[in-house]
């Protein structure tokens, strides 16, 4: 029986499509169902300390000391004297 063997000059007929493994395919699935979960606790727990607003929530609430830089006990001075270090 006479059988054709191909030598690797031999061009395929039709040229093949990458297709990604299924594997990756099935990882890139399960990142977006991971993010849009915690992405939908995250909505659903609210803020993460109290008095933290996005910047579209309005006037700030009345009774508030202190300026509005949204930065809680930093006035934006660097503090040089002793003992004032991170």
């Amino acid at each position: 029986m006479a059988e054709h063997q191909r030598s690797p000059g031999d061009a395929d007929p039709a040229p093949r499509r990458w297709v990604p493994p299924p594997a990756l395919a099935g990882f890139l699935l399960l990142l977006v169902v991971v993010f849009c979960l915690s992405y939908g606790v995250g909505s659903a727990a609210g803020p993460v300390a109290p008095g933290m607003y996005s910047g579209d929530a309005g006037p700030a609430p009345a009774g508030g000391a202190g300026g509005g830089s949204g930065r809680h006990g930093h006035d934006g001075t660097a503090d040089t004297g002793p003992g004032g270090g991170r």
